[in-house]
């Protein structure tokens, strides 16, 4: 009969530890569609037949831009400054240079948060993007000068006569708007939650006619911008989980014991126990920390268990920090901030009160711990 007692008490505390062992409450980090601005600065390449370091030129880009989800955005942005083309003919090399600016409209997309999920703390993202828009050009008259010198030239001057045609037959005067696309890639740093330092590199395309010069083929420019991404308002929310309560099991045991006479049982009442907990703060502050958001999680949970239970936040501030003036407002503001977030999670308020004891009291001896809203519920 020992050894059935035994076994049987062994299993009721397999099932006493099963019961026990729970998972700890998730923090969640929640994408907030936002918007945004951009400002860049860099360099462009025009495509063309002269060397590569006689076609580059200033660009720069403003942009405002709009996150729909944590992959899929647009952005309207204004790029401008100053393209190049040149033209080698009889060993004699001649360029121009105009400006534009250009209006577009952009698709853009996440790949960092598509294959790897969303990260608000990740220190580099990268993406890709591509859009439409316009390209509006002027000041083309370094174009119509380099025309007159070509044709001035004698070697051309006796070619032209037996056939050869201008070398720009696309030459413009005034202003020429043309249609525009382009893709492009980035690359963007964090800084803080708001702030992003990026690299963006782009590729563009539209018509034949904007260097002047007739190839039979689009025309080409290649933009390489580095600048700051600002965000506008919160770009993601933190939310905490709780843990799934564990599935009590119940285990009936039969235990043969001799028959004793009854024997009348004193009855005690246990003291009703106050449950507690102690909401830290860092100095001058009343935002709840994620480090004490698991505390908030167990509060509530024990006014869900406890319908009759009411529960009082006091609010503490250190004597070692600033005025008793202040001190009152900041410890109402962390009993206030308690409130709030608990009401938030479906605790009635008329089942809370809050008070405020500023530096009055320190409940620690610690002055640190004083930064402190202390929960005690009946």
């Amino acid at each position: 009969m020992k050894i059935k007692n035994i076994l049987l008490s062994g299993v009721v505390a397999m099932g006493c530890i099963s019961a026990s062992a729970q998972e700890a409450d998730k923090t969640v980090n929640v994408f907030n569609p936002h918007w945004y601005v951009q400002a860049q600065v860099g360099g462009q390449y025009t495509l063309g037949e002269i060397s590569f370091d006689k076609l580059l030129s200033p660009n720069a880009q403003l942009g405002l831009g709009y996150n729909f989800n944590k992959v899929v955005g647009a952005r309207l942005s204004l790029n401008t400054w100053q393209s190049k083309a040149g033209q080698k003919v009889q060993n004699t090399t001649y360029k121009w240079k105009w400006n534009y600016v250009a209006p577009m409209v952009d698709a853009t997309f996440n790949l960092s948060n598509l294959f790897c999920g969303f990260d608000p703390n990740r220190v580099v993202d990268f993406g890709v993007f591509g859009g439409i828009g316009a390209n509006i050009a002027w000041g083309n008259d370094e174009a119509a000068d380099a025309q007159k010198a070509i044709l001035a030239n004698k070697t051309v001057s006796n070619a032209t006569s037996v056939g050869v045609h201008a070398p720009l037959e696309y030459l413009w005067d005034g202003s020429k708007a043309h249609f525009a696309a382009r893709l492009g890639a980035n690359v963007d740093f964090r800084v803080s939650e708001k702030v992003k330092i990026g690299v963006e590199l782009s590729a563009n395309t539209l018509s034949d006619r904007f260097n002047s010069k007739k190839a039979g083929n689009p025309d080409w420019y290649f933009n390489a911008l580095v600048g700051a991404k600002i965000a506008l308002g919160k770009t993601y929310t933190t939310k905490v989980v709780p843990a799934p309560k564990p599935v009590e099991k119940i285990i009936e045991r039969i235990i043969e014991k001799p028959v004793v006479a009854p024997v009348k049982e004193e009855v005690k009442e246990v003291a009703e126990e106050n449950f507690r907990r102690d909401i830290f703060f860092t100095i001058g502050n009343s935002t709840i920390a994620k480090s004490q958001r698991n505390k908030i999680s167990e509060i509530v949970t024990y006014m869900q268990e406890n319908p009759d239970a009411k529960i009082t936040l006091t609010g503490y501030a250190d004597k070692g920090t600033g005025s008793a003036a202040i001190n009152d407002k900041i410890a109402a503001r962390r009993a206030q901030t308690v409130y709030n977030t608990l009401a938030a999670k479906g605790v009635a308020k008329n089942r809370m009160i809050k008070k405020s004891m500023g530096s009055r009291v320190q409940p620690f001896e610690k002055n640190a711990m004083n930064r402190v809203t202390i929960c005690i519920a009946k």
